[in-house]
């Protein structure tokens, strides 16, 4: 970003990322309505995931995960890794993960040039995906991807598929299910337990391998699939002015990550020396994961 122009200044500019109405499929982005077999597979995904993920789940998988006990690898070679993963919650996304990787942080490069923890930040959000395989625990697609919301606490009516929550254990539980649950008003979301997905499991790794990545880059690493709160605002009586502050970093990324996605490649050898140098500046060169 140019010295004295503000985010929405440079986004506006002629040369700047423009979102899409319709994705690279012809479709609008993040239609969970069209009746296709995609739809359907997504739609039982979700069905899963809002069953499965109750508070006590999501607290044993944060205990286990946290060890970091599975293997030591560098940032580059966990983006390799993920050229195996097919995100399946996606309606619109079946190619290998690394290419999104790529996309959104080219798109965000060439708009935000001098903001290089954010090009980094989109290269690494997705990186926890690789729970789902084998070497990771093999767990199943509803434990890793998809939109994100709160435990502790109401469901609310925002989160895709919501209806599929009345099957949850937590859903009768009146020390779960009220506006507030467990929390408080202005607590703060990291003190929020959120349904537990790749989201979470790269945050752990960053933070407990001591990144030097701004406290941001580790909000948007955590949130960028809360949906519910950064298109609908839902949520936010449980938010900090920390928070708050994050969030237009995170609104500004999810333009991105979610728009950028196309058939459009990426020369992966092109960028790979500017990425591992990002890498090597907020990184140590092995990680515990």
């Amino acid at each position: 970003m140019a010295k004295g122009q503000t985010n929405e200044e440079v986004v506006a500019s002629s040369d700047a990322f423009i979102a899409p109405e319709i994705n690279s499929y012809g479709k609008s982005f993040r239609d969970y309505n069209v009746e296709n077999e995609r739809q359907r597979s997504v739609e039982e995904f979700y069905r899963l995931n809002h069953i499965n993920q109750i508070y006590d789940f999501v607290k044993r998988m944060r205990e286990e995960y946290k060890k970091l006990n599975r293997v030591e690898m560098s940032i580059w070679e966990c983006c390799e890794l993920l050229n195996e993963v097919v995100d399946d919650s996606d309606p619109k996304l079946d190619e290998p993960q690394i290419e999104h990787l790529l996309q959104t942080a080219e798109a965000i490069r060439k708009d935000y040039p001098n903001e290089d923890w954010l090009h980094l930040t989109a290269l690494i959000h997705d990186l926890g995906k690789v729970l789902m395989l084998p070497s990771f625990g093999g767990l199943p697609q509803w434990v890793v991807v998809g939109d994100t919301h709160p435990l502790g606490c109401g469901f609310d009516e925002y989160i895709v598929h919501h209806k599929y929550f009345k099957e949850n254990l937590d859903y009768n539980n009146p020390s779960y299910n009220t506006k507030y649950g467990i929390y408080s008003q202005g607590c703060g979301l990291e003190n929020v337990v959120m349904s537990w997905g790749h989201h979470e499991y790269m945050y752990l790794v960053a933070k407990e391998n001591g990144t030097t990545l701004p406290q941001a880059a580790l909000f948007i690493i955590r949130y960028h699939s809360f949906y519910p709160l950064h298109k609908a605002g839902a949520y936010e009586h449980l938010m900090n002015k920390e928070d708050q502050e994050n969030l237009k970093w995170l609104k500004i990324i999810n333009k991105y990550d979610l728009y950028s996605k196309s058939k459009v490649r990426v020369d992966v050898e092109k960028v790979k020396t500017y990425y591992l140098s990002l890498i090597d500046k907020y990184f140590p060169t092995k990680l515990r994961w």
